[in-house]
């Protein structure tokens, strides 16, 4: 089957009647056209997937030569994980002679969608993303994959579209993280985690019920929370230890709720670890930062990074078919120091 060629403003000049100017003023949102037409010329360009190649407008007087631009969307910049996954992309980008445009998503939804379409209309060739926690349609993905955009998810992934992957070995990690602190002693032992609708969330929840139910213990959803940064972690973590039966453990999401959790509990007057054991999940530069040094979970976020480019800019180059779907698993390790006995 011959492949259908892109729209141009043309055909859509076509479709309405009117000038490629009046299309392109429109598409600039400019107020010399009325703004039910602009909606309409608008709504129409969305739904055939067209968006002005703003790059080649930029550059279409210029001798110089527009980069293989790789699209990144990541959820937060102050998360050590994300900034260690973006140095990984973007070193194993340049040394393939590709660039990367990173936006930020804030963890909006909205924003995300605003980023996709923006992407769109930069002609990026790939996308590279990590979804936002509030996340639960997918349209603005499927449409990056429906121009052809090749699509790679990373850490939270998308179970609701056909797209390569790359993830650490979430559930294991878990599994082998608590099965740790109930053979160190540890008899009553709190999850604090992210929104279960997270894929990650779902994995580690399960990795640390399955180590709670093969070493024969009973699973206490009591103290199965959602809890996954500093300040929260701070608010809860009281209440919990002020029940009948509190945690000698605590297993969280990633460090920063992991490091929440023992400046509460030290300032409640426990000891750690001879009273609580503490586990996070990152391996980040505050995991050595904080007294006792956290025991967590490394996830390898350079890695992360370096597999999702390998897997975009191989079915860029024609590497790799673009219809085939990548999953890959980045393995973790337990990095065992002073908040566990």
């Amino acid at each position: 089957m011959e492949e259908k060629a892109p729209m141009t403003m043309k055909d859509i000049a076509k479709e309405f009647g009117i000038s490629v100017a009046t299309v392109s003023r429109a598409l600039k949102d400019s107020p010399r056209i009325s703004e039910e037409r602009r909606k309409a010329i608008q709504q129409y360009a969305r739904e055939h997937n067209f968006y002005p190649n703003a790059i080649g407008e930029a550059l279409r007087h210029s001798r110089v030569m527009p980069q293989r631009m790789i699209g990144v969307i990541v959820p937060e910049f102050t998360h050590y994980y994300f900034s260690s996954i973006l140095t990984g992309i973007e070193e194993a980008a340049a040394a393939r002679g590709y660039r990367i445009m990173v936006a930020l998503s804030g963890e909006q939804y909205e924003r995300e969608v605003r980023i996709c379409e923006n992407f769109l209309r930069y002609k990026v060739c790939g996308v590279i993303v990590s979804q936002a926690k509030d996340t639960k349609n997918y349209d603005h993905y499927q449409r990056l994959i429906d121009a052809g955009i090749p699509l790679v998810f990373y850490d939270r992934i998308c179970t609701g579209v056909n797209a390569s992957r790359v993830v650490v070995d979430d559930y294991l990690g878990a599994y082998n993280a608590v099965s740790y602190l109930i053979e160190t002693g540890c008899k009553h032992i709190a999850f604090y985690g992210s929104p279960m609708q997270m894929e990650i969330s779902k994995n580690r929840y399960n990795g640390y019920k399955d180590a709670i139910l093969k070493h024969g213990m009973t699973l206490d959803e009591n103290v199965v929370i959602v809890c996954d940064n500093r300040v929260d972690a701070e608010h809860i973590t009281p209440s919990i230890m002020a029940i009948d039966n509190p945690p000698d453990g605590f297993f969280a999401v990633n460090d920063d709720t992991a490091i929440g959790i023992l400046y509460t509990v030290k300032h409640a007057g426990y000891r750690v670890p001879e009273d609580i054991s503490i586990c996070g999940f990152t391996n980040g530069q505050r995991a050595i930062a904080c007294d006792p040094m956290l025991t967590t979970v490394e996830q390898r976020g350079h890695r992360v990074g370096e597999e999702s480019a390998t897997i975009l800019m191989d079915k860029v180059d024609g590497i790799s078919p673009l219809e085939k779907i990548e999953k890959r698993i980045v393995r973790t390790r337990l990095v065992i120091r002073g908040t566990t006995r």
